[in-house]
Formats: structure tokens, sequence, C-alpha cells
């Protein structure tokens, strides 16, 4: 219950957080948001880049943290495929609980309506969106062969992009080690923005 309580306290400080979670702990939460529906909480693209920048600092070894990140990436995926699969349309109509908000899953639906079977790889950089996708394509019953494949692309090239953003950005720029808290502001912002434009689009298309 401990460990619990001291979880929920890091949220508050992602650097805090990527310090204390070590190589497990960051395996755990990557693998929570992708997979897991009470996952959509979690830090993604901050919690990766954040890690990068340690690594470039001696923290964490580069390649073993991509390796472990990434394969948490693909079989968080896989879990929410199969929890997609198995739980069937029920999941559409399930109430909103602390752990689970289903306007996220309807809002995903939505995108992998519009955008079909990539919404597998795009989904990784739009928060709540990624915790979902999978549980979508499940549903939908997307064959496994061909998730798989959306599923390793996107899980590989949204875990190198962070984390080698943030230890290459780490090492060229001091800058942003001193300012990481206005950067993470800033990897923030441009995950949620696909997401404020498409309510801008609903919003107003309709009247155009």
């Amino acid at each position: 219950m401990e460990l619990i309580k001291e979880f929920f306290e890091k949220l508050r400080d992602i650097q805090a957080l990527v310090a204390w979670a070590g190589y497990v702990g960051l395996f755990i939460i990557v693998f929570a948001e992708t997979g897991l529906l009470i996952g959509f909480f979690l830090p993604g693209d901050s919690l990766l880049f954040t890690a990068g920048l340690f690594a470039a600092q001696g923290l964490f070894n580069i390649y073993e943290l991509n390796i472990l990140l990434v394969t948490a990436a693909i079989t968080g995926d896989a879990v929410g495929y199969l929890i997609g699969k198995r739980s069937g349309h029920a999941l559409y109509s399930r109430e909103d609980s602390r752990f689970f908000k289903r306007k996220y899953l309807m809002m995903t639906k939505e995108f992998y309506e519009k955008h079909g079977n990539f919404t597998i790889v795009a989904a990784r950089w739009m928060p709540f969106a990624r915790t979902f996708a999978p549980v979508v394509a499940g549903i939908a019953e997307m064959p496994y062969t061909k998730f798989l494949t959306y599923n390793v692309v996107g899980g590989t090239t949204w875990v190198l992009s962070m984390t080698f953003a943030g230890y290459f950005l780490g090492q060229t720029f001091p800058w942003v080690t001193k300012n990481l808290e206005l950067v993470i502001i800033a990897i923030l912002f441009f995950s949620v923005l696909p997401g404020i434009i498409k309510y801008l689009q609903v919003k107003y298309g309709k009247k155009s």
C-alpha cells in the first residue's frame, strides 16, 4: 500500500518518478498505459523523453532502456487487443469509474473508424488513445497478424523517437536539462494537440 501511495505522489513530478521507478518501474508503467484500461492517466511521451534524458546523464543505459520499453509497449498493446477481443462491445456501455473513462474509449473508436488500422500506430503519440486503440482493434476483430505488424511498428517508433529525443537533446543542449519542466509542458501540449484539433473540427465543422 505504501508503494502505491508513493507512486501516485511521484506522478506529480516526472523527473522524480523516472528516477524512483528505475528499469522495472518504467517497464510496468509503459506496459500498464498501453495494455491495461486503468493506465490511461499515466504519463507516456514525457516519461519516455525524461528517461532518455536521464540515460544521457548516465542513469540508464540507452540501449537496455529501449529494448525494455519497446518490449513493454508491444506486449502492452497485445494485452489490450486481447481485452477488447474477449470483452467485446460490452465495454462501450461500461459505466465510468475512477480507472475507466468511457468517453476516451468512444473517442478512440471514432478515430479508428475514420483512420482505420493506422490508428494503432498514430495513437501511440496521443494520450488516452494509446491506451484504448488496441482495445478498439480487438473489439473490431482486426486480424491479429495485421494488428501485430502495426503494433510492432508503432511501439518501436514511439519509444525510440521519444527516448532518443531526450537522449540527444540532453547531450546537445544543456538548456533542455535545466528547463525540463518547460520541455515536458511543451511535449504534453503537442501530445494533446491532435485531440484539440479533432474537437474543434467536430464542434465547428458541422456548422460550416
